[in-house]
């Protein structure tokens, strides 16, 4: 399974978005593409059930497309908290088919109708008080399967130079040239270790994200 691109800027989903309200098939593609490390985030909670990752990915990318298709630019919100919602409840109508997930409870489960008519959810209430509730929830996914990442994959020399570069663990960033006075060592020499533990955290963390 190929790694997930990054999701788009806000600004180029506004301009992918306007492209496919004018009817652009390819902005609407990216619009997908880009979207799908959301699936694959939204997909994770539902590990350990009874249907395979790959069935579980491919039922949360037909939400995502029904998102895309049907997203209102104009209802304010970013598209990826539409498309969460839409991914979510279509996996868990596959879960419900089953009688061990008939109570399943989400955040996105509808709980009334707003004053156009359409469906309001939890998550829609959590909203009204802070818009980037759903963006914070990935950021703070994307951080945890870094210090993941930091902690299996990288050896000891490695650990602390990407420490004190990035001023992980409440420390101070510091620069290559201290890092290596500090350590005794040539400022070239940190420089390989950084971009050596960088690369290997870089592919530790796409293989969780596919």
């Amino acid at each position: 399974m190929k790694t997930f691109p990054k999701p788009l800027t806000a600004g180029e989903e506004r301009e992918y978005l306007e492209r496919c309200k004018e009817g652009d098939q390819s902005a609407r593609d990216v619009l997908i593409e880009r979207n799908m490390r959301l699936v694959a985030h939204v997909v994770k909670k539902y590990q350990g059930t009874d249907y395979e990752m790959e069935d579980l990915l491919s039922v949360g990318t037909i939400g995502l497309i029904k998102a895309v298709n049907t997203f209102r630019v104009d209802k304010g919100s970013r598209l990826a908290t539409y498309a969460a919602k839409c991914v979510e409840n279509e996996i868990l109508m596959l879960l419900r088919s089953s009688k061990k997930y008939s109570r399943e409870v989400s955040l996105f489960e509808p709980i009334g109708v707003d004053k156009d008519g359409e469906t309001v959810s939890l998550v829609d209430v959590i909203e009204m008080e802070n818009k980037e509730v759903l963006d914070s929830i990935i950021l703070t996914q994307d951080v945890k399967e870094l210090y993941e990442a930091y902690e299996n994959c990288l050896k000891d020399n490695e650990k602390q130079v990407i420490s004190m570069r990035y001023g992980l663990f409440g420390r101070k960033e510091e620069t290559q040239r201290e890092i290596a006075k500090k350590l005794g060592i040539s400022r070239s020499y940190v420089s390989r270790i950084e971009k050596k533990a960088i690369e290997k955290m870089r592919t530790e963390f796409d293989k969780s994200s596919r």
